[in-house]
This record gives structure tokens, C-alpha cells and sequence, in this order.
């Protein structure tokens, strides 16, 4: 059974504001994962609502607040979204993001190097917590995400990259 996975990730308005995106998406491209699909889009409240309470239920984890307040900080400004494929691409890509709760992502981490408010200080103002990009929780969600975000003809993933050769092992690579 072939470990081959796409993920979604969203770089939120912060990143693209601090511009910060091309040296962030590196990362994932400097472990081998493969970039099928990316565009910078401005999405309204309408598909925010699906992407955080249809597909991650946002609401029943964090509250109705917490939503409105992610609601309104997705909206400040566009967003890049990007589909990875990687073997395992979930688990690595959300090890390579950190902690959602950037007080706790560690260095080294994107969310350890370029964030550090906390849970505890933007409930208390009631503002968004920056955390950089949004990460697909688990392979189910991601296959959702991919789908509300990409149409099938966005996505290109019948080209080879280098990197394959030595991230997605197999034995139709091995030397003659």
C-alpha cells in the first residue's frame, strides 16, 4: 500500500503580508515534497465558513467566538493556498508547521521561527492567533481540503522532480 499523500496547506494573510511565503514554502520543498497545485486567492466568509466549520468543525473545538474572530482574520487580506505530495505528507508537513498554539511549536519549526503569541494572549484581546499557514489535521481532512480549495484541473502531479528519486523510494529507482 503506497504511503503517497497530498496535503493542503494556506498561507494566511500574515504570511503573504510579511512576505515571508517563498522562504517558508521552501521547507517543504527542501524535504522533498512535491508542490502539485497553488494559487493566492481572496475567498469570502462563505467558503472560510466551509474550509473551518464543515470540513474542521472549528466551532465544537474552539468556540463560536474563535471562529468569528478566524473568520474575520482569514479576511484581511489574500491567501496562498498550495496542495504538497510527499510520502506521509500529512504527519511530515504538520511536524515541519508546529504546534498550532505557537507558544508551544519549538525551533526549528516554521511556527517556532516565525510566530510566538499565545492562546492565552489573543483570547484575552480577542484577536486571531497568527500562525502563519493553515496545515490539514489528518489524511480524511485533507482529501476535503483539497477538494473546497482545487478543482481537478488546478492540480498537476504527473510531473517528476529530482527530489523523488530520494524522498519517495521504490524499487523501480534503484541503480542498474
Amino acid at each position: 500500500m503506497s504511503k503517497l499523500e497530498r496535503t493542503l496547506i494556506v498561507f494566511k494573510p500574515d504570511a503573504v503580508q510579511r512576505g515571508i511565503v517563498g522562504e517558508v514554502l521552501s521547507r517543504f520543498e527542501k524535504v522533498g515534497l512535491k508542490i502539485i497545485g497553488m494559487k493566492m486567492v481572496n475567498p469570502d466568509e462563505q467558503h472560510y465558513h466551509h474550509h473551518y466549520e464543515t470540513i474542521g468543525k472549528m466551532v465544537s473545538r474552539r468556540g463560536e467566538a474563535q471562529f468569528r474572530v478566524q473568520l474575520g482574520a482569514m479576511q484581511e487580506g489574500p491567501v496562498i493556498a498550495a496542495i504538497l505530495q510527499g510520502v506521509e505528507a500529512v504527519a511530515l508537513v504538520r511536524k515541519i508547521v508546529g504546534a498550532t498554539n505557537t507558544k508551544e511549536a519549538t525551533p526549528g519549526t516554521i511556527r517556532g521561527d516565525y510566530a510566538h503569541a499565545s492562546l492565552d494572549h489573543v483570547n484575552a484581546h480577542n484577536v486571531a492567533l497568527p500562525t502563519i499557514l493553515h496545515a490539514s489535521g489528518d489524511s480524511d481532512e485533507a482529501k476535503l481540503e483539497i477538494a473546497h480549495w482545487f478543482s481537478d484541473v488546478e492540480i498537476y502531479a504527473d510531473y517528476q522532480t529530482v527530489h523523488e528519486y530520494f524522498t519517495q523510494p521504490h524499487p523501480d529507482n534503484k541503480k542498474k
